[in-house]
């Protein structure tokens, strides 16, 4: 009896061990890496697998069988059976744009031979699902508007802890999702598989590229891999056959992972980068650089060193009036433009084309007091926007007009036309697969500044723009939308409020189907708002052009300042003051490796005559001056690239007249 009791007492202390663990946990707490596990383990291609370069990095295409990439769970769990109640799961993947209706698995873990799912990552068109079996049941915990079917490169951490489930996606800010019910802690895997890219069967297979796929148990892996300066290719685990050139096997001629490059090689002239030359290598002898072409555009993968030496006077561009701002912008197959906005409404404004290496008048189009253009496309359509300050009569209602270009006369054609209030700027962006075009409205009448501006959304039925939210603004100057990861923001620059000047700008967060007030930012005659990243570092930097007090007192020389987004407290802090005066636009730029802000100042109290300056970056130091531009009465600047060279424009709200500076480099 005593022996039948200690055997039984021995069965009972190992069933309680696998189940809630041994003295030391399933497996060890190091990254395991579940890509390696379907790779072929000799230097023989496997079928239905193809290493593919595309956007400067590898990754592996899944065609095959869904039995040829899988393995058992037991390969992982060699302690005990029981799979982690606390872990992560790291991938990098780029996949295409996706259908509404398709969704396709990264990995599952299916119990025995059946289809009966325990674990998985399941994508669908802007949502990531992580599925679970919970006490008998299937769960889905879902992300939406994770922006991963982009065809770019995304690296994602999935932690999972307790009752929390936290999304992070290119090192950018947390997305936390709570769990009805914990993770749970006796998930048995025992004759389970593990499939890589499938749920088993070829419906839903993964169509994209997958670069590494690593479970590590017992902590959120985010702060191992971030921050990063290639937040989309941060790397915990990467096979080793996607960081070397593909090997030949010792007895053929032929490469383990077949790839193939097709080399073009020209003096300068950028040759077409479309799906049909994905893979293809392009040497420019001119800049002695080596591209490779993603399917859209082409990426530099070597390139001889340059840094900006100075500056030189290219071209006057003579105007039809005073130019407040210039929007350059590419049609394909048609060249490079740039549309001027000006002042006077006797010759409106006009569009330029690049010819020969210089802008050369193309098209006039009728606007009243011109402020900005912004160019924007929907899917094929091209379109150009202006904000008019006001209507053709002082009786008139303002309005502000979006053209289309006409692929058969090639010029933009009138579309449609919307009410705005004194309009300063207009910001077109996308959400998801919806478009958006935001107007600052500045004032309406000669004193009401406090108004709002319009958010309008595009209708594919009607295929005409409509009012979407309207926001309050203080004498609104200038919309920036940008993107963090997964989240959408739009910042405004608040100019005046009736009294002073020294109000607030806000940045908006896009949430459930509406821009929502995220920060708010004491501004001084806000007129610009300029966003960039360096590295995994984000930044805004505003243009501020005057301090007005209530009392009355004008300063112009004031600072204008830099912030960076901090990940601690998830808000833009002052980074770096810079003295301007009465600044009013900031251009971020780069050329070679360095980068650059060139200031517009136009206006010290007493002078229009004015150094504007450009600022290089200097990490520790910030942003340091380098160089000084003789401008007067300096309204906007815009860089741009053509095939012989990098150049700076600058429109001033002074004269008819903009200039043209080529970026000489050495």
């Amino acid at each position: 009896m005593s022996a039948v009791l200690l055997l039984a007492c021995a069965l009972l202390s190992w069933i309680i061990t696998c189940r809630s663990g041994p003295s030391g946990p399933c497996t060890d707490l190091l990254p395991l890496d579940l890509l390696s596990h379907v790779l072929p383990k000799s230097q023989r291609a496997q079928g239905g697998l193809h290493m593919v370069q595309s956007r400067g990095a590898r990754g592996f295409q899944f065609s095959g069988s869904p039995h040829l990439f899988s393995f058992p769970a037991s390969q992982l769990f060699t302690n005990c059976n029981i799979f982690p109640a606390e872990f992560s799961i790291v991938f990098t993947l780029k996949i295409p744009k996706m259908a509404p209706e398709k969704s396709e698995y990264i990995f599952t873990l299916l119990e025995g031979d059946s289809d009966n799912l325990l674990l998985g990552l399941r994508l669908s068109q802007n949502k990531l699902h992580f599925l679970q079996k919970s006490q008998g049941n299937r769960k889905r915990i879902t992300f939406k508007a994770v922006g991963l079917a982009d065809n770019r490169w995304h690296t994602v951490v999935l932690a999972v802890t307790g009752h929390y489930t936290i999304l992070t996606v290119d090192c950018g800010f947390p997305l936390e999702l709570v769990l009805e019910r914990s993770f749970p802690d006796d998930l048995d895997t025992t004759g389970s598989t593990f499939f890589i890219a499938s749920a088993r069967r070829w419906n839903g297979l993964f169509s994209g590229l997958l670069r590494q796929l690593v479970l590590l148990p017992g902590s959120d892996a985010t702060s191992k891999i971030c921050p990063s300066s290639e937040p989309q290719l941060s790397s915990l685990s990467v096979p080793q056959a996607l960081l070397h050139l593909p090997i030949k096997s010792s007895t053929s001629d032929l490469l383990t992972h077949p790839y193939e490059a097709e080399v073009r090689v020209t003096a300068g002239v950028k040759p077409p980068c479309g799906v049909s030359e994905e893979g293809q290598l392009w040497f420019n002898t001119l800049h002695k650089a080596l591209f490779l072409c993603d399917g859209i555009m082409w990426l530099t993968m070597l390139q001889e060193k340059q840094r900006l030496d100075y500056v030189e006077h290219h071209q006057d561009l003579f105007t039809n009036s005073e130019t407040f701002d210039i929007e350059v912008f590419q049609i394909p197959s048609v060249g490079l433009f740039i549309a001027t906005a000006n002042r006077g409404s006797d010759l409106g404004s006009g569009i330029y084309k690049w010819t020969d290496g210089k802008f050369e008048r193309y098209q006039n189009i009728s606007t009243y007091d011109a402020q900005a253009w912004q160019y924007f496309t929907l899917g094929k359509k091209k379109f150009l926007v202006v904000a008019n300050c006001r209507g053709l009569n002082a009786e008139d209602p303002e309005q502000s007009v979006i053209y289309k270009w006409s692929s058969r006369k090639l010029k933009f054609i009138r579309y449609q036309t919307l009410i705005t209030y004194s309009a300063r700027d207009w910001e077109a962006f996308h959400i998801q697969d919806e478009a958006f075009l935001a107007v600052a409205n500045h004032r309406q009448g000669e004193r009401n500044h406090n108004i709002d501006s319009v958010i309008y959304k595009w209708n594919p039925v009607t295929q005409y723009f409509e009012v979407n939210q309207t926001i309050q603004t203080s004498g609104a100057y200038d919309w920036e939308f940008f993107t963090i990861g997964p989240y959408y923001f739009l910042a405004v620059a608040n100019t005046f409020n009736g009294k002073s000047t020294v109000i607030s700008s806000t940045i908006y967060i896009w949430l459930e189907g509406m821009f929502q007030p995220y920060q708010s930012i004491t501004t001084f005659g806000a007129i610009d708002w300029e966003m960039f990243q360096i590295e995994n570092r984000i930044f805004l930097a505003v243009a501020n052009s005057q301090m007005l007090t209530e009392e009355g007192k004008i300063v112009y020389s004031i600072n204008s300042t830099i912030y960076e987004l901090s990940l601690t407290s998830q808000k833009f802090l002052k980074f770096q003051d810079i003295a301007t005066n009465s600044a009013l636009d900031w251009e971020y730029f780069t050329v070679g490796e360095d980068k650059f802000l060139v200031v517009a100042n136009s206006y010290d109290g007493t002078s229009y005559s004015l150094n504007s300056v450009i600022y290089r970056w200097q990490g520790y130091e910030g942003f340091v001056p380098v160089h000084r531009l003789g401008t007067n009465g300096c309204r906007d600047w815009e860089f741009f690239d053509t095939t012989d060279g990098s150049y700076l424009i600058y429109s001033s709200a002074r004269a008819a007249l903009s200039k043209i500076l080529k970026l000489r480099t050495v």
